[in-house]
């Protein structure tokens, strides 16, 4: 090939990543205990699911009557077919889990801040879509476990005050989950949820590139970056990029190889197993369901929830600390007492709830609402607040350290619900030990 044409290959290549990233970075930012390149990581599993899931469309049929027939036979008789639909489930599980991290990361290195705030709005929609396709991609195999995890998951709409029914409905295509809720989500799956990938994405990976790349210790501004080390984007940070995703895509393929994609037997709508659960990344919801109220468990606490992660980048924070993983040594023993309170307390409420408290009968003639809705979500706001005054007191603690500790007390407590959900709770949903 002429220097030429080799020389202009390369710069149209280099242009292509320097699209996505700024010609230099803070050598400080591409250390891997850095970002743990979560970000590129969802790139790449968004690309194994997009390529997979396009294979497995030439021979899915999205007919109840049809679509287990179909995918047996994707397992069963084409050739690589199993491994395929390995990759696209495992790889839509890792998705989760990295998208979740990758949040996590941006929160605790303060990422969210400054003039990243719109970001991370964006950001929070990308994790909504990673959730609502894992949902929508989970009724396709039409096996037991499916139909009954996506039964419960939309009957917890009805309990959205006034537009729950209506929601229900147009989710399922009717009253009852049947061949109309099969083609809702098999459209949503395969045509919205990846347009509103394509458009999300491209706009996230660009406001971290208008913002200077990823944030690194010392702050932003100018002042945080004259005495920051720079290196080349190209090679130092790709070859970084590259390196995590052929891990990635290596895992995924090993893992693919050795644990298959779970398939039931084919739905039956008149026979429920016991338990009927969600899936797991939402079985902290289904599990709050055990102690609040319907109205508190599926509407009051997720959508107060949405709302202060919306808001969290808006507080009136400190510069200190950004850049920086939970802000400081203070910040890190905050974060760690809290989360060992949180694993300590959570179980406790949990037995204290199903064989001491009982809020119905202690306030008799009040509407479940208020006795089992109300009443203890009120105290649970009177605990965390006081958590929240008693460690800003005791470590004398910034807002954003605070802040931080009440983020991690929630979180730890939710993973400990999911836990709790995933593998204490045998059947008809009683607290079991599960060994």
């Amino acid at each position: 090939m002429p220097e030429d044409d080799r020389e202009r290959k390369r710069t149209i290549l280099n242009t292509l990543f320097l699209h996505l990233h700024p010609p230099t970075v803070p050598a400080a930012t591409i250390r891997y205990t850095h970002t743990w390149g979560l970000g590129g990581m969802g790139l790449v599993l968004f690309s194994l699911l997009a390529s997979t899931g396009l294979l497995l469309m030439f021979s899915y049929e999205p007919v109840p009557g049809q679509a287990y027939s179909s995918v047996q036979g994707i397992r069963d008789s084409l050739v690589f077919g199993k491994f395929v639909r390995n990759i696209h489930h495992w790889s839509a599980n890792a998705f989760i889990v990295v998208a979740l991290f990758h949040m996590l990361r941006v929160f605790f290195t303060g990422g969210h801040r400054e003039s990243r705030q719109f970001n991370w709005i964006l950001g929070l929609f990308l994790l909504l879509f990673v959730l609502f396709s894992n949902f929508t991609g989970y009724l396709l195999p039409w096996d037991q476990l499916a139909y009954w995890a996506v039964t419960i998951m939309t009957g917890m709409l009805a309990y959205v005050p006034l537009a729950g029914s209506w929601l229900q409905e147009m989710l399922r295509g009717g009253s009852d989950i049947g061949p109309a809720t099969l083609v809702n989500f098999y459209t949503l799956h395969t045509t919205v949820l990846p347009i509103l990938f394509v458009i999300f994405l491209p706009w996230h990976f660009w406001r971290v590139r208008k913002a200077g790349g990823v944030v690194y210790p010392g702050g932003e501004g100018e002042e945080a970056t004259e005495n920051q080390e720079r290196v080349h984007t190209i090679p130092h940070l790709v070859t970084k990029e590259l390196a995590v995703a052929l891990a990635l895509v290596a895992a995924i393929f090993a893992f693919s190889i050795f644990v298959n994609a779970p398939l039931q037997e084919m739905a039956n709508p008149g026979m429920s197993p016991n338990p009927a659960k969600a899936p797991w990344y939402f079985l902290g919801f289904q599990e709050l369901l055990m102690h609040f109220h319907p109205l508190f468990a599926v509407f009051v606490i997720p959508v107060l929830a949405g709302l202060a992660l919306v808001l969290l980048p808006y507080f009136d924070y400190d510069t200190v600390g950004v850049g920086t993983w939970f802000l400081s040594e203070k910040g890190r023993r905050m974060a760690l007492i809290s989360a060992a309170a949180a694993f300590i307390m959570t179980p406790a409420v949990v037995v204290l709830d199903k064989y001491f408290i009982d809020f119905q009968s202690w306030l008799p003639g009040l509407p479940p609402e208020i006795s089992n809705g109300l009443v203890p979500f009120a105290i649970l706001l009177v605990g965390v607040t006081g958590f929240y005054v008693l460690m800003k007191r005791r470590f004398e603690a910034t807002k954003a350290e605070a802040v931080q500790t009440i983020f991690v007390f929630l979180l730890s407590a939710f993973i400990v619900l999911t836990i709790v959900g995933v593998w204490f709770r045998g059947s008809g949903m009683k607290l079991v030990w599960p060994l």
